[in-house]
């Protein structure tokens, strides 16, 4: 299993680590109740509103004296806590609040996160605020309190960022670390871009369950946040991320062209290689949501517009009692059921969906009749032999292109007796090459069936086609074809065997093989050994 998601694990333990310092220190402490504060929620709002205080105070370089606090915490508690204390105790609520909630009496602060690479537990250090001596009028001396890093950290963290802008904000921290090759940072950064992508596409599908259940209870501001959220979203992901895949690929292919073997690469090389090919997996499954939430966007926009509209026309409905106005007149008159199709008729009276093929739009417009008569015509003039023939045709250029590749293996084993393939990629002509690699797919499959068969026996194969009754082929047989070409060349008829033995460890590479798609590829295959009698 991968564990590479454990790493870095102290650092997540030091923002987690930070709230459960504080609640530590604030929970079950008799003092609060001295002061009419039970609650955990109004000691935890008033801890945070001092943090906040000195946060102010420090970035605007100012004092922040108990007195200072003991003034701010008397003010917000005249005007929404409404405290029955003095002035006074606000002060030494304040010292309180900041010597032994976030100081812990002076002692300092440890939380123990495992460390997943070590192996161990790792005492992490914290702490909120600091202190600085300072002078009021020149003679007078205070302790002046101001946030430390943690309390910055702490203090940015319980402020959420908008949703519409962290993918901007996480895209631009991507690009400035890949631009200064920082590849194991931005491993980090893309799978964080990966998972916005992903909450996003659940928050869109939880969406989409609340409209099923209730349409009335998904708020238009909802509504209107997430199409907000989606049209970011799809505006910057497809093109950026399109662009850093072929950067990232660039990369990947300069790094395996410096060495094929990664094992010989320098140890910081490697590593960039591994880390590039991870970001390209994820740019890839990012790309992926891409398409998921794109497709999510318009099914969501039609199925809150669908949900609405049937709301709207339920509310012109109008209601009616069964027992009233069905039930009671039948008992009182049979003679009713007679016209008891008038109350049922409208319940198969459903409209058909509608619905819209784009593709007719851009067909060549013909009357009907005029259609009618060219597909008459076509049935008549249609020539079933023709049409065999014609498949006939393309068959024999298909498995011309295979036997083209057999021919050139054949070929050049014939002149050296045995040959490997390496051997066999040197010294072939450009032209030859292209006979030997059709495609991709094609020079695939006829290594792996040569490699699987090891051995053809040319006598042997004459004598299974003569024992076997079989149909015309329809596909790719390689015992036929090395027949066929056994037979066809006068070269090969004293031919008797081809022997094809893998080799252990070494490697033969192709660059810039086409595949079926148009793509260039680069294969990478076992040697074998081709050996002819």
């Amino acid at each position: 299993m991968d564990l590479d998601f454990l790493n870095d694990f102290t650092k997540r333990m030091k923002s987690i680590g930070s709230y459960g310092l504080l609640f530590k220190n604030s929970i079950q402490k008799g003092t609060w109740k001295q002061y009419g504060i039970d609650t955990l929620y109004e000691q935890t709002n008033l801890i945070f509103s001092v943090l906040l205080y000195i946060m102010e105070q420090s970035l605007k370089d100012e004092s922040c004296t108990i007195d200072d606090i003991g003034n701010f915490i008397d003010t917000i508690n005249m005007k929404w806590f409404k405290k029955q204390i003095s002035y006074d105790q606000c002060k030494e609520l304040g010292d309180f609040i900041v010597n032994v909630i976030l100081c812990d009496d002076g002692k300092a602060m440890y939380f123990q996160g495992f460390d997943y690479e070590k192996g161990q537990y790792q005492e992490i250090h914290i702490s909120f605020i600091a202190n600085k001596i300072i002078y009021i009028n020149e003679d007078v001396r205070r302790t002046s309190y101001y946030l430390t890093e943690d309390g910055y950290n702490l203090m940015l963290s319980t402020l959420e960022i908008e949703s519409n802008m962290k993918l901007t904000i996480h895209e631009m921290i991507f690009k400035l670390h890949m631009e200064k090759a920082s590849y194991d940072k931005a491993v980090d950064d893309i799978k964080h871009i990966f998972n916005l992508l992903r909450i996003q596409l659940q928050r869109m599908q939880e969406a989409m369950r609340k409209i099923r259940q209730n349409a009335l209870q998904f708020t238009v501001s909802e509504y209107s946040r997430i199409l907000d959220d989606n049209l970011i979203t799809i505006d910057d992901t497809k093109k950026k991320f399109g662009a850093y895949r072929e950067h990232v690929r660039k990369l990947v292919e300069g790094l395996e062209q410096q060495d094929i073997h990664v094992e010989k690469l320098e140890d910081k090389e490697a590593g960039n290689l591994k880390n590039l090919k991870i970001i390209e997996g994820y740019i890839n499954r990012a790309l992926d949501e891409y398409q998921k939430i794109l497709s999510t966007h318009f099914d969501l926009k039609s199925m809150y517009t669908k949900e609405l509209e049937a709301l709207s026309q339920m509310s012109l409905i109008k209601r009616f009692s069964l027992r009233n106005e069905l039930y009671r007149p039948i008992l009182e008159d049979a003679k009713h059921l007679e016209q008891l199709d008038i109350f049922l008729r409208p319940l198969f009276n459903r409209e058909m969906d509608k619905t819209y093929h784009i593709g007719k739009a851009f067909e060549y417009q013909k009357s009907i009749k005029a259609r009618e008569l060219e597909e008459a015509e076509d049935l008549e003039d249609f020539d079933d032999e023709a049409w065999r023939i014609e498949q006939r045709k393309k068959l024999e250029e298909k498995l011309r292109v295979y036997k083209d590749s057999l021919l050139c293996i054949l070929k050049y084993t014939v002149l050296h007796r045995e040959l490997s393939l390496q051997e066999l990629k040197d010294i072939l002509t450009e032209e030859d090459r292209e006979l030997l690699i059709p495609n991709l797919e094609i020079f695939r499959e006829i290594m792996v069936e040569l490699i699987k068969n090891r051995e053809f026996v040319f006598d042997n194969l004459r004598k299974e086609r003569e024992e076997h009754f079989a149909d015309s082929v329809r596909d790719f047989q390689i015992n036929l074809c090395l027949l066929e070409l056994v037979e066809e060349h006068e070269s090969f008829k004293r031919l008797k065997r081809l022997e094809v033995t893998r080799t252990d460890g070494e490697i033969v590479e192709f660059l810039n093989v086409v595949s079926e798609s148009g793509q260039l590829k680069k294969i990478r295959c076992s040697n074998v050994m081709f050996r002819i009698e």
